[in-house]
């Protein structure tokens, strides 16, 4: 299986080893990964500030990039939904099309296509599950608790199969972290103010570490809990998974 691992921008400047465990965790699961060393930004933050029509360089290099491979794999759900839904090219937009019906959130890609029935990881600790909203909203990996409907949740399938972790239950499980995006800019305070939300609903539980599918909202997390002096450390969810056993 020929796979294209696209790796978002702040994780390949500030958190490399997201982007090494995503490429390690899918090749011990059997794929031939390469990673498109010409890759740049996917041009996210500029549509969601209202400047998609800018983005066509960005869109045309991905399709340059990622055009060829059987599947496009991202750990990270607010980028690969960006992709998905907005990917366009005037030049070869059948292309675009066609890498809009193949990419994939890593835990979407194990769970829905590889179809993975264990994980030979072991990670015993406290553990809280932010579920980010791209992913749960947008991706559809995990169910929204407002609904009257079936609980499930594709992250937390694969956190469960790992040897020694304790999936803590929070009282808030799928609220926003206030992230955003842009939106973390534009209104810092409310931003702030849900961050710390978030932060406080995983302290009260006891957890050790707060992972999740995003590192974007893990890292506002993350500042969070570096501000509060807090022991509470965050980490990806394909750091757990490729964690050997």
């Amino acid at each position: 299986m020929n796979v294209g691992l696209f790796i978002p921008c702040y994780v390949n400047q500030f958190y490399p080893q997201v982007g090494i465990a995503s490429l390690e965790l899918l090749e011990k699961l059997g794929c031939q990964v390469q990673f498109p060393l010409n890759q740049t930004c996917c041009g996210q933050p500029m549509a969601n500030s209202g400047y998609e029509h800018l983005t066509q360089s960005c869109n045309e290099l991905f399709v340059k990039n990622f055009a060829q491979y059987d599947y496009i794999v991202c750990p990270s759900g607010s980028c690969t939904l960006h992709i998905k839904d907005h990917l366009h090219d005037t030049n070869n937009e059948l292309a675009a099309q066609g890498i809009r019906k193949k990419i994939y959130e890593l835990t979407e890609f194990i769970t829905d296509v590889l179809k993975v029935k264990d994980i030979p990881a072991r990670f015993p600790h406290r553990v809280g599950m932010h579920q980010s909203c791209h992913g749960q909203r947008g991706l559809h990996i995990s169910q929204m608790t407002e609904l009257v409907a079936a609980p499930f949740s594709k992250p937390v399938s694969l956190l469960s199969k790992v040897d020694g972790l304790q999936l803590i239950q929070l009282d808030r499980p799928d609220e926003c972290c206030g992230f955003g995006g842009t939106f973390c800019v534009a209104e810092e305070a409310v931003s702030a103010k849900m961050g710390k939300d978030r932060v406080a609903d995983h302290i009260r539980q006891g957890v050790e570490y707060i992972t999740g599918v995003d590192m974007s909202c893990l890292m506002h997390l993350e500042g969070i809990l570096k501000r509060q002096k807090s022991p509470v450390k965050v980490v990806h969810i394909a750091e757990i998974l490729n964690k050997n056993v």
